[in-house]
């Protein structure tokens, strides 16, 4: 993982509202479900170009895809699982050590959409809420750019 090295930038947007994402994903998807989708992410994530912006060692990378998958359970409707092990999420703060830029969010997104392609059917995926929760991963990732 790089360290930060260019000044933080502040976004021109702000965070997408609590409760954009639709509770009914959870019950549907199930806790198994949504860290399988998670880890898939992550498995791209370190073949991506923004592979540098996480843990190298695998145990550490995939023990970081666990902890963003409790993250998106309770997004999802889930239980609290992120802040019962880890606080409150503070996503923007958290990743301020590592620098997001343009390229580094569309890449995300790119990877994120890849594993989205076949979330109905490998992940239980509710289709009628995929656009929906696109919407929010393009909002979130644009308020976690933190460098010019």
């Amino acid at each position: 993982m790089t360290e930060r090295t260019k000044p933080i930038h502040t976004p021109l947007v702000t965070p997408p509202p609590n409760g954009s994402v639709s509770p009914e994903i959870f019950p549907a998807m199930g806790e198994e479900a949504i860290f399988r989708m998670i880890r898939d992410l992550y498995v791209l994530l370190a073949e991506s170009s923004v592979a540098h912006l996480f843990a190298s060692d695998p145990e550490e990378h995939m023990a970081a895809a666990d902890k963003s998958g409790a993250f998106f359970v309770f997004l999802l409707g889930g239980p609290p699982l992120y802040q019962q092990r880890y606080g409150a999420p503070r996503m923007r703060q958290r990743h301020l050590i590592v620098e997001i830029d343009e390229a580094a969010r569309q890449e995300w997104l790119r990877c994120f959409g890849d594993v989205l392609e076949d979330a109905t059917e490998k992940y239980g995926f509710p289709a009628e809420h995929l656009e929906g929760f696109i919407e929010f991963l393009v909002k979130f990732s644009a308020w976690m750019v933190n460098t010019e």
